[in-house]
């Protein structure tokens, strides 16, 4: 085996393999030719990946693979570590987009003279690209005195063991493109190590983005003082020069990487570098059109006792709880007159009494522009509904405005005929929420530019919307408190949307209350219990009539019809992943629901049995539920969705664990009827279905009625008869 070889483990040999890890354990058991372990432990053994590629190959088991992943093999098994290879191939990936002519020259010697050549390759594009590896500064903004740059020249030793890995990501950047390439292994290497990770989702980058775009001076040069991945950055769409800070060296490292092969801009300057920026700036006299940050939260150790007399507090010192008022401070300091930042807050710093003189004096000096409250699950804390905070650097040539933008996203508006929302990152919808963020900000953004109209009352320059986005004077926001959390002081929706809303939900719940009676049951006759000769669903899986397939897998776009969207007979409210969790194989296919399916919830121990009709047919099946496909010529679907849930059948195919009863459909029983028979069933339980939702919806208006008649009565838009 070559010293250095790159190590692969059983989870990543069966992803190469395209199987699953107990196909790879009995490999192991049955072939005594198998390579033995290089390291690891004893019960997760790590092998040589030239020598795994070998017997694979020997067996024919990897002419199927794709390259993308035989290349995340070698990068996650590099003898350095993920991270180093990862840079060592951005360095590389950028070598073959600038001059592919040159990386061509340099592969075609040995894996020994390639290291070599390559080291003074890639020393002579980075400094091109990112400057000298130390700088002296010239006091204008473009760096400290003896500041290094976020990515170092690799040395031949450190390229050694790398050059197989570079060779493949090159091969994978010809059939993908360099940024793709880099992107895809970047995306593999978070996904893989979440908790280790602070990431900003790509929707709220790019609203983050939009909100220093707009207006008729976008954001030409941009800082991010604490970058993790770049997502801020690599979301902008115009940029000139980007300026980037992370404490973490390999993160400033392949976000310098990640943005020089992003840009689409070749004389975009992208500077980078690594180090705490509250304790030591690497920019100290650079100002900017805007600044982006998704700073630390929370952080008690950001350098209160050291940095007490640093001139960037300008509105207060802030207090040892207060670290992300003293990022705010930071971001300010960094902007040129008029200049806009955008921060990712916790909703805490809108309200705690340690910052409300801080907060007060951003208010007072017009710094503060907006605070808008995100849903839950915009970003991590996923659990807590965080807020940006929009300011605007105060200057000569820049007049304080007398108001606060307030916009409250954090609870979207259902319909009547909806189920409430969960919530959660899987469910937000960016698109809303991006446009219910920026009809609010464009209008207040303009109108501030351009000046109010002449005699314009405090507070009415068009952006107030119940319940979703108000202009506050700032001197109502004044008081001991300086609370700023947009709930706090946005006028509640209209009860109900106002007394014509309420007169049309009472409306429709009449309608819907004739229409449930209508559709009411007649009483049967009754008669013994009927002595059906019986079937189960697994004996008439095995025969042919229906088939049973299970949900929860897959990776793509498209709805999926949840459990819950299953009890609650709604619309497929779920999402499936863009990529997959798992290395523990080939991503497999979701199953579609089709027109005439059944769908059983698999938890619980119910008696819920949904029928898929042409509107949810398509979306993908979730977790936890079960998919019975009958034959149409053997099987009338309603009749087998009217016996499933019988409540005695239920029990009879229910176990029980530990904390949940669990469903086993093949153990569900039915009658051997003549399809004929069965159709006249069916259409019972249809009636049935029918009634069953027309009381749900019922008890949905209701609610809806009475929660609006009490908050009508008691906001005085209803009067009592």
């Amino acid at each position: 085996m070559p010293e250095n070889s790159t190590e692969v483990t059983a989870a990543g040999i069966a992803r190469l393999a395209g199987v699953g890890r107990a196909a790879v354990s009995n490999w192991r058991r049955r072939h005594a030719d198998f390579p033995k372990p290089v390291g690891g432990t004893e019960t997760s053994p790590s092998f040589a990946l030239p020598e795994v590629e070998q017997w694979l190959r020997d067996q024919g088991k990897l002419a199927e693979v794709p390259l993308r992943e035989r290349v995340w093999q070698q990068l996650a098994g590099h003898p350095a570590g993920a991270v180093p290879a990862l840079v060592h191939t951005g360095c590389a990936l950028l070598l073959v987009r600038d001059r592919p002519t040159a990386w061509l020259e340099i592969t075609a010697v040995s894996d020994g003279r390639m290291a070599t050549v390559l080291h003074l390759a890639l020393n002579d594009l980075l400094t091109a690209r990112f400057g000298p590896a130390t700088e002296a500064g010239d006091g204008s903004g473009g760096g400290t005195s003896g500041c290094v740059r976020a990515v170092h020249t690799p040395t031949a030793d450190e390229l050694l063991p790398s050059v197989p890995l570079l060779r493949a990501a090159a091969e994978l950047a010809a059939e993908t493109g360099a940024r793709q390439a880099f992107e895809f292994l970047l995306g593999r290497q978070l996904d893989a190590n979440p908790r280790q990770f602070t990431l900003t989702p790509p929707g709220l980058a790019e609203l983050m983005a939009a909100l220093v775009e707009t207006g008729s001076r976008p954001a030409r040069t941009v800082l991010d003082p604490a970058t993790g991945t770049g997502a801020l950055l690599r979301a902008l769409s115009r940029p000139t020069a980007l300026y980037a800070q992370d404490a973490d060296p390999d993160l400033a490292a392949l976000t310098a990487l990640r943005l020089a092969l992003n840009s689409t801009i070749e004389s975009c300057t992208v500077a980078v570098r690594a180090g705490d920026t509250l304790r030591a700036d690497a920019f100290p006299q650079l100002a900017v059109d805007a600044v982006l940050c998704h700073p630390p939260f929370n952080e008690r150790n950001w350098g209160h006792d050291e940095l007490a007399y640093d001139p960037r507090w300008e509105y207060g010192f802030p207090a040892r709880t207060e670290s992300e008022l003293a990022w705010v401070q930071h971001a300010l300091a960094h902007l040129r007159e008029g200049g806009t930042a955008v921060l990712l807050m916790p909703p805490a710093a809108a309200s705690r009494r340690s910052g409300r003189r801080i907060r007060a004096d951003l208010l007072r000096r017009g710094a503060l522009r907006a605070v808008v409250a995100l849903p839950a699950g915009a970003a991590p804390p996923y659990g807590i509904p965080l807020h940006l905070w929009v300011l605007r650097k105060p200057g000569a040539g820049v007049r304080p405005s007398p108001e606060l933008l307030l916009v409250d996203t954090a609870e979207p508006t259902e319909p009547a005929t909806a189920t409430p929302a969960s919530g959660g990152r899987d469910r937000l919808d960016w698109q809303a929420v991006r446009s219910a963020v920026l009809d609010a900000w464009e209008p207040f953004d303009r109108a501030e530019r351009t000046g109010p109209e002449p005699d314009a009352p405090l507070g009415r320059t068009g952006q107030d919307r119940p319940g979703v986005s108000r202009v506050v004077p700032v001197i109502e926001l004044l008081d001991d408190d300086v609370d700023l959390a947009p709930a706090r002081h946005l006028p509640p929706p209209t009860a109900g949307g106002g007394p014509a809303e309420l007169t049309r939900v009472r409306d429709r719940l009449t309608e819907t209350l004739r229409l449930t009676a209508t559709l009411t049951p007649p009483l049967a006759d009754l008669s013994d219990p009927a002595h059906w000769p019986l079937t189960t669903v697994g004996e008439l899986a095995r025969a042919g009539a229906l088939q049973l397939r299970t949900g929860g897998s897959g990776t793509g776009p498209g709805p999926v019809l949840t459990e819950y969207d299953v009890l609650g007979s709604t619309a497929p409210s779920g999402t499936l992943p863009a990529t997959p969790a798992s290395t523990d194989g080939p991503p497999e296919e979701p199953v579609l629901v089709e027109p005439g399916d059944v769908v059983v919830p698999v938890l619980g121990g119910g008696t819920v049995a949904r029928v898929i009709d042409e509107a949810t047919a398509g979306a993908a099946l979730g977790r936890n539920l079960q998919l019975l496909r009958p034959d149409p010529a053997a099987l009338d679907p309603w009749f087998l969705a009217g016996f499933l849930r019988g409540t005695a059948n239920n029990r009879q195919a229910s176990s029980y664990a530990s904390t949940a009863t669990r469903l086993d459909a093949r153990r569900l029983q039915l009658p051997r009827l003549p399809l004929a028979e069965q159709q006249r069933y069916g259409a019972q339980f249809r009636a049935l279905a029918a009634f069953e939702d027309a009381l749900r919806l019922t008890g949905r208006l209701g609610g809806q009625l009475v929660q609006g008649m009490y908050d009508g009565l008691t906001d005085g838009t209803v009067t009592p008869k």
